[in-house]
């Protein structure tokens, strides 16, 4: 089975030509899709950037404009998941340092969030391979692999923002 590396994809997908630099893009639709709906509907969030972009740009629904849009998604997701991921080892890291204080006899979490946040990484990453191989060598596969990095990225995000707001909850 042929593998391409995903950072290989990535620095082609970044290498675009200048005509996806005219693209334009709106991170601001994330943020105005996960305040209009609730937690429970929060995924259909995902690929709402990228959709404007290749709907809303001339040559956005080429393959180049494709991983453009994707692209530019999979940093803002990525940008929230890194934010949201550090304030959750501080929380984490403040629990586990209380409950060592008062004695507790509970299991850490910031060693277990860690380790999660490892194997995700690996997980997603075997994911897109294998959503890139479905494309055969196609031109497809470089939009494809980006918009499945930019979905999980997203949906990890959703994920340890639920944690973060069920440990702000209690």
């Amino acid at each position: 089975m042929l593998r391409v590396p995903i950072f290989l994809l990535i620095s082609l997908i970044l290498a675009l030509p200048a005509q996806s630099q005219d693209l334009v893009t709106k991170p601001e639709l994330i943020d105005q899709c996960l305040l209009e709906k609730k937690p429970q509907f929060h995924q259909s969030c995902l690929g709402v950037m990228a959709s404007d972009c290749m709907n809303n740009n001339h040559g956005g629904d080429t393959t180049v404009g494709m991983g453009y849009c994707f692209d530019a998604e999979l940093t803002v997701w990525d940008n929230k998941l890194n934010a949201i991921y550090k304030k959750l080892v501080r929380v984490e890291t403040a629990n586990d340092a209380d409950a060592k204080s008062e004695g507790w006899n509970a299991p850490e979490k910031l060693p277990p969030l860690k380790e999660m946040q490892r194997k995700w990484i690996s997980y997603r990453d075997a994911l897109c391979d294998y959503e890139y191989s479905q494309w055969g060598g196609g031109t497809g596969g470089g939009p494809a692999i980006i918009s499945c990095l930019a979905s999980e990225t997203g949906r990890q995000y959703l994920i340890l923002k639920s944690f973060l707001s069920q440990g702000e909850a209690q």
